[in-house]
């Protein structure tokens, strides 16, 4: 297996707060990622209550965390957005 089984399932639950923070610093600290994510993004609205899920980066050597940034556009998942090395998954 090329990947860590656990990668793939949540890590913690965060409070809103947490997670639009989390974005808001990530999206800030990197030119442009702002738009890719609302390319590929629609916005997150939070419809799963005061919380959402976190995933650890799967980005070999990232120790980032990897937060809910809105629901894909393309297919059927959420979109999370890493606050290490700014990457973008489908989760």
């Amino acid at each position: 297996m090329s990947t860590n089984v656990a990668q793939s399932y949540p890590y913690r639950l965060e409070r809103e707060e947490d997670r639009a923070a989390a974005i808001a610093a990530t999206l800030a600290a990197h030119e442009g990622l702002a738009d890719k994510v609302r390319a590929e993004s629609l916005p997150y609205d939070g419809a799963a209550g005061s919380s959402a899920w976190s995933w650890r980066c799967r980005t070999a050597g990232c120790a980032g965390v990897m937060h809910t940034a809105g629901y894909a556009r393309e297919k059927r998942g959420l979109v999370a957005l890493c606050d290490g090395c700014a990457a973008i998954a489908l989760r």
